[in-house]
């Protein structure tokens, strides 16, 4: 385990994105589908902040968690812990499954992968 203060300043930034699409946006792009692209970003972020795992593993180990959460609205899993009234819990784990929603995460995954192979001369893909 090694912190990355980078990855962890990149977390902050896209949490504090994050929060004021939930919170000021309520339009039919940014938050829907914007919002999901940076989220997986968010994650991945967060994930290398602490670990120096490779991008690929990392990366796809993330896109996985997200089509499980996607997965999980599928079968209204809000309902089914009774949280249908929180607000919190709606807009983190979500409402309602989407499949446009699983192409918003593997084009954030791609981003990163992009974004990873372009900014670092010596990359560890593996």
């Amino acid at each position: 385990m090694a912190f990355n203060k980078n990855y962890f300043l990149l977390t902050l930034l896209l949490f504090a994105v994050e929060v004021m699409i939930a919170l000021f946006l309520h339009d039919r792009v940014i938050r829907p589908y914007i919002g999901d692209v940076i989220v997986v970003i968010l994650i991945y972020c967060f994930v290398k902040s602490f670990f120096n795992f490779a991008v690929l593993p990392t990366a796809l180990g993330v896109l996985l968690f997200a089509f499980g959460i996607e997965t999980l609205q599928y079968f209204n899993i809000i309902i089914h812990l009774g949280l249908e009234k929180s607000k919190l819990a709606t807009t983190v784990i979500g409402n309602s499954f989407a499949w446009v929603d699983m192409l918003t995460y593997v084009i954030g995954i791609l981003i990163v992968i992009i974004a990873e192979k372009s900014f670092t001369r010596s990359i560890e893909i593996l």
